[in-house]
Protein backbone atom coordinates (compact mmCIF):
# COMPACT_ATOMS: atom_id res chain seq x y z
CA UNK A 1 0.00 0.00 0.00
CA UNK A 2 1.15 3.52 -0.76
CA UNK A 3 0.92 6.39 1.68
CA UNK A 4 1.35 9.66 -0.14
CA UNK A 5 -0.05 13.18 -0.11
CA UNK A 6 -2.20 14.78 -2.77
CA UNK A 7 -2.82 18.36 -3.84
CA UNK A 8 -6.43 21.18 -4.09
CA UNK A 9 -9.73 23.21 -1.94
CA UNK A 10 -12.85 22.86 0.26
CA UNK A 11 -14.33 25.54 2.28
CA UNK A 12 -11.92 26.67 5.00
CA UNK A 13 -14.66 25.54 7.34
CA UNK A 14 -14.04 21.85 6.60
CA UNK A 15 -12.92 21.11 10.15
CA UNK A 16 -15.66 22.99 11.91
CA UNK A 17 -15.30 26.73 11.35
CA UNK A 18 -18.18 26.97 8.87
CA UNK A 19 -20.69 29.78 8.92
CA UNK A 20 -24.27 28.73 9.55
CA UNK A 21 -25.50 29.73 6.09
CA UNK A 22 -28.87 28.37 4.86
CA UNK A 23 -27.29 26.03 2.29
CA UNK A 24 -25.03 24.36 4.83
CA UNK A 25 -27.93 24.03 7.24
CA UNK A 26 -30.12 22.42 4.62
CA UNK A 27 -27.40 19.96 3.60
CA UNK A 28 -26.71 19.12 7.21
CA UNK A 29 -30.40 18.46 7.80
CA UNK A 30 -30.25 15.81 5.07
CA UNK A 31 -27.14 14.35 6.68
CA UNK A 32 -29.06 14.22 9.95
CA UNK A 33 -31.79 12.19 8.28
CA UNK A 34 -29.16 9.61 7.39
CA UNK A 35 -28.14 9.30 11.02
CA UNK A 36 -31.78 9.03 12.06
CA UNK A 37 -32.25 6.19 9.57
CA UNK A 38 -29.23 4.39 11.02
CA UNK A 39 -30.63 4.66 14.52
CA UNK A 40 -33.97 3.22 13.42
CA UNK A 41 -32.35 -0.03 12.34
CA UNK A 42 -30.35 -0.17 15.58
CA UNK A 43 -33.18 0.85 17.93
CA UNK A 44 -33.54 -0.82 21.30
CA UNK A 45 -36.02 -0.21 24.11
CA UNK A 46 -35.16 2.53 26.58
CA UNK A 47 -34.01 1.22 29.93
CA UNK A 48 -33.19 2.95 33.16
CA UNK A 49 -29.62 3.33 34.30
CA UNK A 50 -30.23 0.76 37.04
CA UNK A 51 -31.06 -2.11 34.75
CA UNK A 52 -29.17 -1.07 31.61
CA UNK A 53 -26.84 -3.68 30.11
CA UNK A 54 -23.52 -2.84 31.74
CA UNK A 55 -20.37 -4.76 32.50
CA UNK A 56 -17.09 -3.94 34.21
CA UNK A 57 -13.75 -3.46 32.49
CA UNK A 58 -10.27 -2.34 33.44
CA UNK A 59 -7.75 -0.23 31.56
CA UNK A 60 -5.18 -2.72 30.30
CA UNK A 61 -3.12 -0.59 27.94
CA UNK A 62 -2.41 3.06 27.10
CA UNK A 63 -0.44 4.12 24.00
CA UNK A 64 0.06 7.51 22.37
CA UNK A 65 -0.77 7.02 18.68
CA UNK A 66 -0.16 10.46 17.15
CA UNK A 67 3.11 12.37 16.94
CA UNK A 68 1.60 15.45 18.60
CA UNK A 69 0.98 13.33 21.75
CA UNK A 70 -2.67 14.39 21.77
CA UNK A 71 -4.31 11.06 20.82
CA UNK A 72 -4.20 8.09 23.16
CA UNK A 73 -5.34 4.54 22.39
CA UNK A 74 -6.81 2.78 25.43
CA UNK A 75 -7.22 -0.99 25.69
CA UNK A 76 -10.07 -2.27 27.89
CA UNK A 77 -10.36 -5.85 29.20
CA UNK A 78 -12.72 -7.76 31.45
CA UNK A 79 -11.38 -7.90 35.05
CA UNK A 80 -11.40 -11.72 34.97
CA UNK A 81 -9.89 -11.94 31.49
CA UNK A 82 -13.12 -13.30 29.98
CA UNK A 83 -14.15 -12.58 26.41
CA UNK A 84 -16.04 -9.38 25.66
CA UNK A 85 -19.26 -9.11 23.63
CA UNK A 86 -18.55 -9.29 19.90
CA UNK A 87 -18.79 -6.21 17.71
CA UNK A 88 -18.69 -5.25 14.03
CA UNK A 89 -16.86 -2.36 12.31
CA UNK A 90 -18.57 0.95 12.98
CA UNK A 91 -19.62 0.03 16.53
CA UNK A 92 -19.11 2.19 19.59
CA UNK A 93 -19.28 1.70 23.34
CA UNK A 94 -20.46 3.93 26.17
CA UNK A 95 -17.93 4.28 28.97
CA UNK A 96 -18.88 5.33 32.49
CA UNK A 97 -15.76 7.08 33.75
CA UNK A 98 -14.77 7.19 37.44
CA UNK A 99 -16.00 10.80 37.60
CA UNK A 100 -19.49 9.70 36.57
CA UNK A 101 -19.19 11.12 33.07
CA UNK A 102 -20.69 8.97 30.33
CA UNK A 103 -18.91 9.18 26.98
CA UNK A 104 -19.12 7.33 23.66
CA UNK A 105 -16.12 6.17 21.64
CA UNK A 106 -15.85 4.19 18.43
CA UNK A 107 -14.10 0.85 18.65
CA UNK A 108 -10.96 1.01 16.55
CA UNK A 109 -9.35 -2.32 17.35
CA UNK A 110 -9.79 -5.68 15.64
CA UNK A 111 -13.28 -7.26 15.85
CA UNK A 112 -11.57 -10.66 15.78
CA UNK A 113 -9.90 -9.84 19.11
CA UNK A 114 -12.55 -10.78 21.66
CA UNK A 115 -10.40 -10.20 24.72
CA UNK A 116 -9.94 -6.45 24.39
CA UNK A 117 -11.76 -3.34 23.21
CA UNK A 118 -9.66 -0.45 21.92
CA UNK A 119 -10.73 3.17 21.70
CA UNK A 120 -8.76 6.27 20.72
CA UNK A 121 -9.34 9.65 22.33
CA UNK A 122 -8.05 13.05 21.25
CA UNK A 123 -7.36 15.50 24.07
CA UNK A 124 -9.85 18.38 23.82
CA UNK A 125 -8.54 21.10 26.16
CA UNK A 126 -11.80 23.05 26.25
CA UNK A 127 -14.24 20.17 25.80
CA UNK A 128 -16.59 18.58 28.33
CA UNK A 129 -13.78 17.04 30.41
CA UNK A 130 -14.10 13.42 29.26
CA UNK A 131 -11.02 13.47 27.07
CA UNK A 132 -8.94 15.18 29.77
CA UNK A 133 -10.01 12.58 32.31
CA UNK A 134 -9.05 9.72 30.00
CA UNK A 135 -5.67 11.26 29.21
CA UNK A 136 -4.74 12.35 32.73
CA UNK A 137 -6.76 10.29 35.23
CA UNK A 138 -7.18 6.83 33.75
CA UNK A 139 -4.00 4.85 34.47
CA UNK A 140 -3.62 1.14 33.76
CA UNK A 141 -5.74 -0.84 36.21
CA UNK A 142 -8.51 1.77 36.49
CA UNK A 143 -11.98 0.25 36.68
CA UNK A 144 -14.73 1.54 34.39
CA UNK A 145 -18.19 0.38 33.35
CA UNK A 146 -19.09 -0.27 29.72
CA UNK A 147 -22.41 -0.31 27.90
CA UNK A 148 -22.75 -1.76 24.42
CA UNK A 149 -21.36 -2.30 21.94
CA UNK A 150 -23.91 -0.58 19.69
CA UNK A 151 -23.71 0.27 16.02
CA UNK A 152 -25.21 3.41 14.46
CA UNK A 153 -22.69 3.31 11.59
CA UNK A 154 -23.05 -0.25 10.22
CA UNK A 155 -20.59 -1.54 7.63
CA UNK A 156 -21.97 -3.57 4.70
CA UNK A 157 -19.22 -5.04 2.55
CA UNK A 158 -19.70 -5.43 -1.22
CA UNK A 159 -21.30 -8.80 -1.89
CA UNK A 160 -22.35 -9.01 1.76
CA UNK A 161 -25.22 -6.55 1.97
CA UNK A 162 -24.02 -3.98 -0.56
CA UNK A 163 -24.30 -3.91 -4.34
CA UNK A 164 -21.15 -1.78 -4.66
CA UNK A 165 -17.97 -3.24 -6.14
CA UNK A 166 -15.46 -1.12 -4.27
CA UNK A 167 -15.18 1.03 -1.16
CA UNK A 168 -13.98 4.58 -0.62
CA UNK A 169 -13.33 5.76 2.93
CA UNK A 170 -13.01 9.41 3.96
CA UNK A 171 -11.75 10.21 7.47
CA UNK A 172 -11.18 13.57 9.09
CA UNK A 173 -8.78 13.53 12.05
CA UNK A 174 -10.01 11.33 14.91
CA UNK A 175 -12.80 10.21 12.55
CA UNK A 176 -10.35 7.51 11.50
CA UNK A 177 -11.42 5.39 14.50
CA UNK A 178 -14.45 3.58 12.99
CA UNK A 179 -12.94 3.74 9.51
CA UNK A 180 -9.81 1.87 10.62
CA UNK A 181 -11.83 -1.20 11.60
CA UNK A 182 -13.74 -1.03 8.30
CA UNK A 183 -10.55 -0.79 6.25
CA UNK A 184 -9.11 -3.75 8.13
CA UNK A 185 -12.27 -5.78 7.40
CA UNK A 186 -12.19 -4.83 3.70
CA UNK A 187 -8.54 -5.86 3.53
CA UNK A 188 -9.26 -9.30 4.99
CA UNK A 189 -12.15 -9.82 2.56
CA UNK A 190 -9.99 -8.89 -0.42
CA UNK A 191 -12.25 -5.97 -1.39
CA UNK A 192 -10.80 -3.09 -3.41
CA UNK A 193 -10.73 0.04 -1.27
CA UNK A 194 -9.26 3.51 -1.07
CA UNK A 195 -8.96 5.94 1.83
CA UNK A 196 -8.53 9.70 1.89
CA UNK A 197 -7.30 10.69 5.34
CA UNK A 198 -7.41 14.43 6.13
CA UNK A 199 -6.18 16.56 8.99
CA UNK A 200 -4.45 19.78 9.86
CA UNK A 201 -0.96 18.24 9.87
CA UNK A 202 0.55 14.73 9.72
CA UNK A 203 1.63 14.85 13.36
CA UNK A 204 -2.03 15.11 14.43
CA UNK A 205 -3.14 11.97 12.55
CA UNK A 206 -3.25 8.71 14.56
CA UNK A 207 -2.69 5.17 13.25
CA UNK A 208 -0.62 6.07 10.18
CA UNK A 209 1.62 3.10 10.96
CA UNK A 210 -1.29 0.65 11.09
CA UNK A 211 -2.72 1.95 7.81
CA UNK A 212 0.68 1.42 6.17
CA UNK A 213 0.40 -2.31 6.98
CA UNK A 214 -2.83 -2.70 4.99
CA UNK A 215 -3.11 -3.36 1.27
CA UNK A 216 -5.58 -0.65 0.31
CA UNK A 217 -4.65 2.62 -1.35
CA UNK A 218 -4.34 5.40 1.24
CA UNK A 219 -3.88 9.08 0.46
CA UNK A 220 -2.94 11.35 3.36
CA UNK A 221 -3.44 15.05 2.76
CA UNK A 222 -3.04 17.78 5.32
CA UNK A 223 -4.01 21.42 5.42
CA UNK A 224 -0.51 22.63 6.16
CA UNK A 225 0.85 20.97 3.01
CA UNK A 226 -2.00 21.24 0.50
CA UNK A 227 -4.73 23.45 2.01
CA UNK A 228 -8.12 22.02 2.84
CA UNK A 229 -9.57 19.67 0.20
CA UNK A 230 -12.70 20.20 -1.87
CA UNK A 231 -15.49 17.66 -2.20
CA UNK A 232 -14.02 16.82 -5.61
CA UNK A 233 -10.71 15.99 -3.95
CA UNK A 234 -12.40 13.89 -1.29
CA UNK A 235 -14.21 11.88 -3.97
CA UNK A 236 -11.29 11.39 -6.32
CA UNK A 237 -11.68 8.09 -8.20
CA UNK A 238 -15.24 7.43 -6.99
CA UNK A 239 -17.59 5.99 -9.63
CA UNK A 240 -21.12 4.55 -9.74
CA UNK A 241 -19.99 1.19 -8.32
CA UNK A 242 -18.57 2.73 -5.13
CA UNK A 243 -19.84 2.76 -1.54
CA UNK A 244 -18.55 5.73 0.49
CA UNK A 245 -18.01 5.64 4.26
CA UNK A 246 -17.24 9.00 5.83
CA UNK A 247 -16.50 9.95 9.43
CA UNK A 248 -15.43 13.41 10.44
CA UNK A 249 -16.62 16.94 11.16
CA UNK A 250 -20.12 17.96 10.14
CA UNK A 251 -18.96 20.33 7.35
CA UNK A 252 -16.97 17.51 5.72
CA UNK A 253 -19.97 15.17 5.84
CA UNK A 254 -22.27 17.89 4.50
CA UNK A 255 -19.92 18.74 1.62
CA UNK A 256 -19.62 15.09 0.61
CA UNK A 257 -23.36 14.52 0.83
CA UNK A 258 -24.07 17.53 -1.37
CA UNK A 259 -21.65 16.20 -4.00
CA UNK A 260 -22.90 12.62 -3.82
CA UNK A 261 -26.49 13.70 -4.39
CA UNK A 262 -25.47 14.60 -7.95
CA UNK A 263 -23.79 11.21 -8.52
CA UNK A 264 -26.31 8.45 -9.30
CA UNK A 265 -25.68 4.93 -8.00
CA UNK A 266 -23.38 5.91 -5.14
CA UNK A 267 -23.93 4.48 -1.65
CA UNK A 268 -23.25 6.99 1.12
CA UNK A 269 -22.77 6.09 4.79
CA UNK A 270 -21.61 8.61 7.37
CA UNK A 271 -21.03 9.38 11.00
CA UNK A 272 -20.02 12.73 12.43
CA UNK A 273 -18.45 13.57 15.75
CA UNK A 274 -19.92 17.00 16.34
CA UNK A 275 -23.51 18.08 16.84
CA UNK A 276 -25.49 19.31 13.86
CA UNK A 277 -26.50 22.98 13.79
CA UNK A 278 -30.07 23.74 14.80
CA UNK A 279 -32.22 23.96 11.67
CA UNK A 280 -35.42 26.09 11.61
CA UNK A 281 -35.27 26.63 15.35
CA UNK A 282 -37.53 28.98 17.32
CA UNK A 283 -36.88 30.29 20.80
CA UNK A 284 -38.82 28.69 23.66
CA UNK A 285 -38.64 28.16 27.41
CA UNK A 286 -38.06 25.13 29.61
CA UNK A 287 -39.50 25.04 33.11
CA UNK A 288 -37.99 22.64 35.65
CA UNK A 289 -40.96 21.05 37.42
CA UNK A 290 -39.06 20.42 40.66
CA UNK A 291 -37.98 24.02 41.25
CA UNK A 292 -40.11 26.17 38.95
CA UNK A 293 -36.94 27.60 37.41
CA UNK A 294 -37.44 28.79 33.82
CA UNK A 295 -34.59 28.32 31.35
CA UNK A 296 -34.67 30.19 28.01
CA UNK A 297 -33.62 28.26 24.89
CA UNK A 298 -32.45 30.44 21.99
CA UNK A 299 -33.51 29.77 18.40
CA UNK A 300 -30.04 28.50 17.46
CA UNK A 301 -29.39 26.71 20.78
CA UNK A 302 -30.17 23.12 21.73
CA UNK A 303 -32.35 22.37 24.73
CA UNK A 304 -29.45 20.31 26.12
CA UNK A 305 -27.01 23.24 25.99
CA UNK A 306 -29.53 25.47 27.74
CA UNK A 307 -30.04 22.85 30.47
CA UNK A 308 -26.31 22.33 30.92
CA UNK A 309 -25.89 26.04 31.67
CA UNK A 310 -27.99 25.60 34.83
CA UNK A 311 -27.59 21.86 35.44
CA UNK A 312 -23.99 20.97 34.45
CA UNK A 313 -24.49 17.40 35.71
CA UNK A 314 -27.29 16.72 33.21
CA UNK A 315 -26.32 13.43 31.42
CA UNK A 316 -25.45 13.52 27.72
CA UNK A 317 -23.13 11.84 25.27
CA UNK A 318 -23.51 11.81 21.47
CA UNK A 319 -25.47 15.12 21.11
CA UNK A 320 -26.89 13.79 17.82
CA UNK A 321 -30.08 12.05 18.88
CA UNK A 322 -29.13 8.38 18.79
CA UNK A 323 -27.47 7.35 22.07
CA UNK A 324 -30.50 8.20 24.28
CA UNK A 325 -28.35 9.35 27.21
CA UNK A 326 -29.95 12.82 27.46
CA UNK A 327 -33.57 11.59 27.60
CA UNK A 328 -35.89 13.85 29.61
CA UNK A 329 -39.55 13.54 30.58
CA UNK A 330 -42.02 16.22 29.47
CA UNK A 331 -44.89 16.72 31.93
CA UNK A 332 -46.50 19.67 30.15
CA UNK A 333 -46.19 21.30 26.74
CA UNK A 334 -45.88 19.92 23.23
CA UNK A 335 -42.43 18.61 22.23
CA UNK A 336 -41.14 18.79 18.66
CA UNK A 337 -39.45 15.38 18.51
CA UNK A 338 -36.44 15.41 16.18
CA UNK A 339 -34.76 12.18 17.24
CA UNK A 340 -34.75 8.80 15.54
CA UNK A 341 -34.03 6.77 18.65
CA UNK A 342 -37.22 6.82 20.73
CA UNK A 343 -40.28 4.81 19.79
CA UNK A 344 -43.73 6.36 19.25
CA UNK A 345 -44.78 4.77 22.53
CA UNK A 346 -41.90 6.47 24.37
CA UNK A 347 -42.82 9.80 22.78
CA UNK A 348 -46.42 9.27 23.88
CA UNK A 349 -45.18 8.61 27.41
CA UNK A 350 -43.58 12.07 27.46
CA UNK A 351 -39.98 11.15 26.72
CA UNK A 352 -37.84 13.28 24.41
CA UNK A 353 -34.13 13.81 23.72
CA UNK A 354 -32.81 17.16 24.89
CA UNK A 355 -29.93 17.23 22.41
CA UNK A 356 -32.06 17.48 19.25
CA UNK A 357 -35.75 17.90 20.13
CA UNK A 358 -37.46 21.24 20.64
CA UNK A 359 -40.81 22.72 21.60
CA UNK A 360 -43.78 23.01 19.24
CA UNK A 361 -45.14 25.83 21.42
CA UNK A 362 -43.69 28.35 23.83
CA UNK A 363 -42.78 26.25 26.90
CA UNK A 364 -41.99 22.70 27.99
CA UNK A 365 -42.19 21.61 31.62
CA UNK A 366 -39.60 18.93 32.35
CA UNK A 367 -39.30 16.46 35.20
CA UNK A 368 -35.53 15.96 35.52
Amino acid sequence: MTLHPAPKVIPPDLYGKHDQDPTTKAIDAVAGLRIRWSTLINRRPLRTRADDARFPAVVADRVLVAEDQAVIAVGLRAPDGAGLPRWAPGAHIDIELPSGRLRQYSLCGDPAETGEYRIAVRRIPHGGGGSIEIHDELPIGTAVMIRGPRNAFPFAAPGRGSSAKRLHFVAGGIGITPILAMARAADRLGIAWTLLYCGRSRDTLPFLDELAELRGHVVVRTDDEHATPSAVDLLDGVDHDTAIYCCGPTPMTAALLAAVRTMPGIEFHSERFSPAPVVDGSAFEVELAGTGEVVPVAADQTMLDALLAVRPDQPYSCRQGFCRTCVVRVVDGLPDHRDGALTPGEHAAGLTLACVSRCAGKRLVLDL
